[in-house]
């Protein structure tokens, strides 16, 4: 050491941080939580609960974690935390969905998919109820000339034409010589799904299990291909929970080895060879839980059956939600995936699938893959993604929400369970019936607002967005005289109630030459106004309904006269409850004096409720209500004729 550098010396000193702080406790932060609620009820204001009841605290803690989390170790059971072991394979498998009809257009969509980055396909087959390639001579080989199949895996979405593309499939690696250990990909062979999203099988449910037991016997000797697929999806698109998706994959599960067994393979041989398929949106926690909370159900399962070390060799997917898509403001799907591929990546997910951000609207080009692939590009390879190892884990708040998750999806597995499993709890229609009670709650939700839909229900834009697509081919039809049906899922998406409103609207105005709308009468300056002007703006732009707004008037006369020269025929009243006190009833006489048939106020009246009435007002505008409803309406008062949809 030079002389002179005492300050390098080689003592040290224990510095220790906020040492003259109190210690933080969890008493603590709740009496000062208690001070800020002022008496409010700290569960009603601050605790949420998830359509399955779940419990979502605003804190947690260490004490909420499970005994051994802090312990625990990747790829060791109960495998909450991934099914890999440090040192291994890290990153996720980058998947594609290829939809063409023709298979020269599907090859060129291929190989300009591989080039840029996806690294397996996914490739729809026509069948009963969907569209896809068909399976005439030759059309899949086509579609997959100059294809690597050595070192691409290809996923087979086929419905009741899964072991005709499987054969399909075998032969075409059978003819390029990609021997046993090479091939590579998944047949996704799936009755029970097929049966719940069509609602028919063309022939007796235990022959189709039988034909699938046939694929799971065949796929033995080829150590990276599944032949059966337990998935989820069908149950997601429908409207169900976290824990219902999770309880109908998991007896969906048990359904396959139970076949499997009647046909001579034991849980040994059978778990490798299923695949498991699960749905994650842009509720980025809940969907990373429910991942995690798949591979411990998963494991609890293999080990009831004598197989629980198994467990780590079965294929997890996710695909981004179908129900969370929106025709309208598309762009909007692009932030939605990209939080849903985050949140499969966090969970731990082994291949991922986004849905293009124009899927909801028909074909997607060239622009849509690039955009959807270039989303998980970005993640693995330039956030680095790919290469922690269950970057969640040891999060108090994800830990207790895998957990409570895995209970509450055990519980329903285990009502399946006791009705007879999957097959008869669909034939039955009880679980088609517990998944849409679910799912007009969540309806409910979104139609009051209580949860926002980015560019449907909340920030609408209103007009041109830009975004066009080819519609989809036509399905094929299902099978006139099935051997098995059933009340099928009733699949939808989110934003298709206010789909409805904005298609009826554009037809309106586009029949009359001019968008129906509604002058909104902002009184007073924009600090007064400004908040419920625009939140009238953008409710109304979700029904496809324009606001003219008339800023700043301090007088009612003002605003009458603005109405009259506006060509509305309605009107609404914007601005702060002090300022309702004082221009209110006066702005909402000379409104209807002005000619509104009907006069509207943004907010709660509160005390001012039957002045404001018989002066004039109609109806209460505010946040909370059923904005559907309300939307309906008004669509009634503007003679808007319902959309045929």
């Amino acid at each position: 050491m030079e002389e002179g550098c005492s300050w390098m010396s080689d003592e040290t000193t224990e510095l220790k941080l906020a040492a003259n702080f109190e210690p933080a406790t969890y008493e603590a932060w709740l009496a000062l939580v208690a001070k800020v609620l002022k008496g409010s009820d700290f569960e009603s204001r601050l605790v949420s609960r998830t359509l399955d009841d779940i419990r979502i605290a605003p804190l947690y803690t260490r004490a909420d974690t499970l005994p051994g989390t802090e312990t625990a170790r990747p790829g060791e059971a109960p495998y909450t935390r991934g099914f890999s072991r440090p040192g291994e394979k890290t990153g996720w498998d980058i998947r594609q969905f290829h939809s063409a009809t023709d298979p020269a257009e599907a090859n060129a969509a291929i190989h300009e998919d591989l080039r840029g980055g996806v690294t397996s396909i996914a490739l729809h087959i026509a069948s009963p109820g969907t569209s896809g390639l068909p399976l005439n001579e030759g059309s899949l080989a086509a579609a997959l000339d100059g294809v690597a199949l050595e070192q691409t895996p290809i996923a087979l979405v086929a419905g009741e034409a899964v072991v005709e593309a499987a054969n399909a499939l075998e032969s075409l690696w059978t003819e390029r010589g990609i021997g046993d250990v090479a091939r590579s990909g998944h047949f996704n062979a799936d009755p029970l799904g097929t049966l719940a999203q069509i609602g028919q099988l063309s022939e007796p449910l235990n022959q189709s299990l039988a034909r699938a037991v046939d694929l799971v016997r065949k796929t033995q000797s080829w150590p990276h291909v599944t032949a059966l697929v337990a998935d989820g999806n069908p149950y997601h698109s429908a409207g169900a929970s976290e824990a219902q998706e999770l309880a109908a994959m998991l007896a969906t599960l048990v359904a396959y080895l139970r076949a499997c067994e009647v046909g001579g393979i034991s849980p040994e041989q059978a778990l490798p060879k299923i695949a498991v398929s699960l749905a994650v949106d842009d509720d980025q926690f809940l969907s990373l839980a429910k991942l995690r909370a798949a591979r411990r159900l998963i494991w609890r399962v293999a080990e009831a059956c004598g197989a629980g070390d198994v467990a780590r060799q079965v294929h997890l997917s996710a695909v981004s939600a179908w129900r969370m898509m929106a025709k309208r403001d598309p762009w909007t799907n692009i932030m939605r995936t990209t939080i849903a591929c985050a949140a499969a990546a966090f969970g731990g997910a082994q291949s991922i699938t986004l849905l293009p951000f124009t899927y909801a609207l028909g074909k997607t080009d060239s622009f849509a893959r690039r955009v959807t692939r270039n989303i998980q590009v970005v993640l693995q390879e330039e956030s680095n993604l790919g290469r922690v190892a269950d970057p969640a884990g040891g999060s108090w708040y994800v830990e207790k929400l895998t957990d409570d998750l895995a209970r509450k999806a055990w519980e329903l597995f285990q009502g399946i369970e006791s009705k007879g499993g999957m097959a008869a709890a669909l034939n039955s229609g009880a679980f088609q019936d517990e998944i849409a009670v679910v799912a007009e709650r969540r309806n409910k939700a979104i139609a009051t607002g209580r949860i926002e839909v980015t560019g449907v229900s909340a920030f609408p834009l209103l007009g041109d967005d830009g975004v066009t697509a080819e519609p989809w081919p036509q399905a094929m039809p299902l099978t006139p005289d099935p051997a098995m049906k059933i009340k099928p899922l009733r699949q939808s998406r989110l934003a298709e109630p206010f789909e409805q409103l904005r298609d009826a609207a554009d037809a309106d105005a586009a029949a009359k030459g001019q968008r129906a709308r509604v002058f909104v009468a902002a009184l007073g300056t924009p600090a007064d106004h400004g908040t419920r002007s625009t939140w009238v703006r953008n409710f109304l732009a979700s029904g496809g309904i324009e606001a003219v707004i008339g800023e700043g008037f301090t007088s009612s006369g003002d605003a009458g006269a603005a109405f009259a020269n506006s060509g509305a025929r309605l009107a609404c009243i914007a601005s702060s409850d002090a300022v309702y006190a004082e221009l209110g009833e006066a702005t909402a006489q000379a409104l209807k004096s002005a000619g509104a048939t009907h006069v509207f106020l943004a907010g709660r009246p509160g005390d001012q409720e039957a002045a404001l009435k018989a002066a004039g007002v109609d109806a209460f505008w505010f946040a909370g209500q059923d904005r559907i409803a309300t939307l309906q309406e008004l669509h009634r008062l503007l003679e808007i004729a319902p959309s045929a949809a």
